[in-house]
């Protein structure tokens, strides 16, 4: 489980989050919206170790900031929301530095098993710096699921965390790592995701946690947090929930005038 409780970051002078309450279970996948500086990033950077901060943030029993590097790369893998390869690098030997920094590096075949997933088999022997924006999105994350390739290990369930994972992507290629999320949760997984299309986060999370100011405004299903009233206030726009679609909510913005 990943408990949050208390938690206060300061960029700067200034605290940037306020005391943020939070809980997110494996098995389960927890989407963070909110508007451009609500604070969804500096929380999942805080939640990988990433960031100092005050307060507590536990996962699978641990305190994240007590945690050496190398044992919190045993329980989760963390897609930043940019990711810049200095070095002509091929894509599969930048996969291969995901699974070296994970707990079964002498597995080899995972290499080509994340590739696979990601639709990127025939780029294998490609630099990176020559695949489009999108397809080396999806080479990062090939790199992640390869250091947390199986939901759960011996010692429980490993995590997911991603910032904007579809941000570059079509609509195809977000449905598709869409799906690899929901796929890694099924099987006793932890995700958590900093994602801004509400009608895809509709689509796949069990919890929602809607961010602003630095504060957590709403969390509940997407049934009990995608309401017209909630999100048009902390969108600051005039936005509408649907709720006559077979199976999922989807959210229209309103043009002011």
């Amino acid at each position: 489980m990943l408990e949050i409780s208390g938690l206060k970051v300061a960029l700067g002078r200034e605290d940037v989050l306020h005391g943020i309450e939070l809980t997110a279970e494996p098995g389960r996948v927890t989407v963070i919206l909110g508007p451009n500086g609500s604070g969804k990033s500096t929380l999942l950077r805080a939640v990988s170790g990433e960031l100092p901060y005050r307060g507590r943030i536990r996962l699978q029993g641990r305190d994240v900031a007590r945690t050496p590097a190398w044992r919190l790369a045993a329980l989760r893998g963390v897609l930043e929301q940019s990711n810049n390869v200095a070095f002509p690098f091929s894509v599969q030997e930048v996969v291969q530095m995901g699974l070296r920094a994970g707990v079964e590096a002498d597995h080899s075949h995972i290499v080509a098993e994340a590739l696979a997933e990601v639709g990127l088999s025939q780029m294998a022997h490609r630099p990176i710096q020559a695949l489009s924006g999108g397809q080396q999105a999806r080479a990062h994350l090939a790199r992640v699921r390869a250091q947390i390739w199986h939901a759960r290990s011996h010692n429980g369930p490993r995590w997911l965390l991603l910032d904007e994972p579809v941000a570059s992507l079509d609509i195809a290629h977000q449905l598709e790592v869409m799906t690899i999320l929901r796929r890694f949760a099924d099987a006793g997984g932890g995700v958590v995701a900093v994602m801004h299309d509400l009608n895809l986060s509709a689509q796949i999370a069990d919890q929602m946690v809607l961010m602003r100011a630095g504060h957590v405004a709403a969390s509940g299903s997407p049934g009990e947090v995608m309401r017209d009233g909630i999100l048009s206030q902390v969108y600051g726009c005039a936005l509408t929930v649907g709720r006559q679609v077979p199976g999922g909510l989807w959210v229209l913005p309103r043009l002011a005038g």
